[in-house]
């Protein structure tokens, strides 16, 4: 990532109506911002395990990743001293930390305590489509026959990839409402992301969004009476979440956003269940079928088709002038 701070712009009200200038996504910076994104996110299920596995709760895994990553974010801040985004922006990163962040989290690993893994996700990974639908519906993107071929890829892919259908899954409304308020959830994070000023500094976002996530969950596993403590064995876990899954995935993602724009970020974001699944193969030896093979491909296949559209756009714009 680039280590140069833009420079900041007084704004007074966030803009929350131009969309910003897209580059090109196949070879981009943007498209590999956020496949790095994925990549980190994706890796969360082996550090979630793991952490389980010695004896951390949900509630403290979630608090202390947040608190651990927005330690490591303040620090960074304090050393590199980038300059600081108007009030207004601050604001709003903290709300998406606090609301969006938080509530996004707490619902989709509550909503894994009754369904199953598979159809938590797949409800979850609704979200590129709510993204796509809010863009068109506010007019920020077209819907152009290629995006919605790629997102078509997507949700084939991710229901291969999920191994819905191959057996009798657990499925109850309070799960399914928590697993899609979730997806709504991290919709409206990302179209409220991609709507700050193009000159909010990448650290000071990241920081603030996971000081306000901090502070929310703190706020309710204390209300519950519920307990923060951490194994010793959990720690290393945790720390991993914190600073590889929270720290490096969201400031990849927001660079990855501010390139290439919501819809295109959240069909990017897709990659991560890929990443999920090679990685419980890779650690613990489980075994993917020819469907999640395909489906894989699928997710891959959308990225390639939403390179092709973005680079195309690219050609003729510099053929034009």
């Amino acid at each position: 990532m680039d280590s140069r701070s833009p420079t900041v712009r007084s704004v007074p009200p966030v803009d929350l109506a131009p969309a910003l200038p897209r580059a090109p996504i196949v070879g981009s910076r943007g498209a590999m911002l956020l496949v790095g994104s994925a990549t980190c996110f994706g890796l969360s299920v082996v550090f979630a395990k793991e952490a389980y596995a010695v004896g951390v709760s949900v509630s403290s895994l979630l608090t202390w990743r947040f608190v651990l990553a927005a330690i490591a974010l303040w620090a960074v801040i304090a050393v590199r001293r980038p300059p600081r985004p108007s009030r207004a922006a601050l604001l709003v990163c903290l709300g998406l930390g606090m609301v969006g962040y938080a509530v996004q989290s707490g619902l989709y690993f509550s909503s894994l305590t009754v369904l199953d893994a598979s159809v938590a996700a797949l409800l979850l990974y609704c979200y590129p489509a709510l993204v796509t639908v809010i863009a068109i519906a506010t007019r920020r993107e077209s819907p152009e026959r290629r995006r919605l071929a790629a997102l078509g890829c997507c949700a084939v892919g991710l229901l291969l990839l999920l191994g819905i259908g191959g057996g009798a899954a657990t499925v109850t409304p309070r799960g399914v409402l928590m697993a899609v308020g979730a997806a709504v959830t991290y919709a409206l994070y990302i179209t409220v992301a991609d709507r700050l000023p193009s000159g909010t500094d990448l650290l000071w976002m990241s920081a603030v969004v996971c000081t306000g996530a901090a502070a929310s969950l703190g706020a309710v596993t204390t209300i519950r009476g519920a307990s923060l403590a951490v194994p010793a064995g959990g720690w290393p876990w945790v720390t991993l979440l914190a600073l590889v899954s929270t720290v490096a995935g969201i400031v990849l993602f927001f660079a990855g956003l501010r390139h290439v724009g919501g819809p295109a970020a959240a069909i990017l974001s897709c990659v991560e269940p890929v990443v999920s699944a090679l990685a419980g193969v890779l650690v613990y030896s489980e075994r993917l079928g020819a469907g999640q093979l395909l489906g894989g491909a699928c997710v891959l296949a959308a990225v390639v088709v939403l390179g092709a559209q973005r680079q195309d756009a690219a050609i003729d714009d510099a053929t034009s002038r």
